[in-house]
């Protein structure tokens, strides 16, 4: 009798601790499912957990500590270009791997699965919209395709933006993000450094506005080229702005780097950036900025633009 109760108590304990496991389980799931629908989204700089329709609406930007979290292009044209007036540019300039390369992955393998991913052609989205009712020219570089690098295909969109934009006197603003000239290009990467370099020089002899706002990270063949050419340079707060690596500067010089150095608020006091605009007035001031350096122009365009965006 002892042990027939004995075995019963045990196989309880059993139960009990299967059923847990099965609760646990399907909590760790419910929980993954929660996240997976990006019903609430954790600040990585303070941790407070926000609702993800609240963050979103205060362009995400974290509403506890002020956080900038990385967005994609799509969500930079939302918060930048008034509703229904964006016409995207080049979206069939897909990218090519003449130089075969190969390192773990095939590059073109690469390229498929990112494609794949984000929904993207290549790092960069191109096109015409009005912001604030003001038509202008913008380039949205993503961070999510592989890593914001600059290729040919990213080089050829912003060349053949900044084209067009100064055939119609439009205003160019390049949103910036990313780790600099795609390495699996090789020289035909850097190319592009001094493709988009010379047509904004076209640009600026045009007497048209050219700005640049630099968002974390930008780095590389980017910083070095069109990011710091603008007429107006603007930057978020705390963006990683810098050419080599912090790691690699430290090693050349063999010693240790300021913890703000390659931020925001460094280039700002040394004369770098012109200011750091939060992004929840980013739109605001652009369109400020533009109508200042551009008040006969851009009255003159809103009559027009309805004829050439959509």
């Amino acid at each position: 009798m002892a042990k027939t109760i004995k075995s019963s108590s045990l196989m309880s304990l059993f139960d009990w601790f299967a059923d847990r496991r099965k609760y646990y389980s399907m909590s760790q799931k419910y929980q993954e499912r929660e996240i997976a629908n990006e019903l609430w989204n954790k600040c990585a700089a303070c941790a407070v957990v926000t609702y993800a329709k609240d963050l979103r609406a205060n362009q995400m930007v974290c509403l506890e500590c002020g956080h900038h979290i990385r967005v994609d292009s799509n969500e930079r044209i939302r918060q930048l270009i008034d509703a229904n007036t964006w016409m995207p540019l080049d979206e069939n300039l897909r990218p090519a791997d003449p130089l075969q390369f190969h390192d773990l992955k095939a590059y073109s393998d690469r390229i498929t699965e990112t494609q794949k991913k984000t929904g993207l052609v290549d790092a960069v989205q191109t096109g015409f919209g009005q912001l604030e009712g003001i038509p202008i020219a913008l380039g949205v570089m993503d961070f999510r395709f592989m890593g914001g690098s600059m290729g040919s295909v990213v080089g050829e969109k912003l060349t053949l933006l900044i084209e067009r934009a100064t055939q119609r006197h439009y205003p160019v603003v390049i949103v910036c993000a990313s780790g600099g000239a795609r390495m699996q290009e090789g020289m035909l990467s850097l190319m592009q450094m001094a493709k988009i370099s010379g047509t904004l020089e076209h640009h600026h002899q045009a007497q048209l506005l050219y700005i640049s706002v630099l968002t974390n990270p930008t780095t590389g063949g980017v910083t070095a080229s069109f990011a710091m050419l603008g007429d107006i340079i603007l930057a978020e707060p705390k963006a990683t702005i810098g050419f080599a690596g912090r790691r690699v500067i430290e090693q050349t010089l063999r010693q240790k780097l300021p913890d703000d150095f390659q931020t925001a608020e460094d280039l700002l006091r040394h004369g770098f950036l012109d200011a750091i605009i939060p992004r929840t007035q980013l739109k605001k001031t652009l369109a400020q900025l533009i109508s200042l350096h551009q008040p006969f122009q851009t009255v003159s365009h809103l009559h027009t633009s309805k004829t050439i965006v959509h």
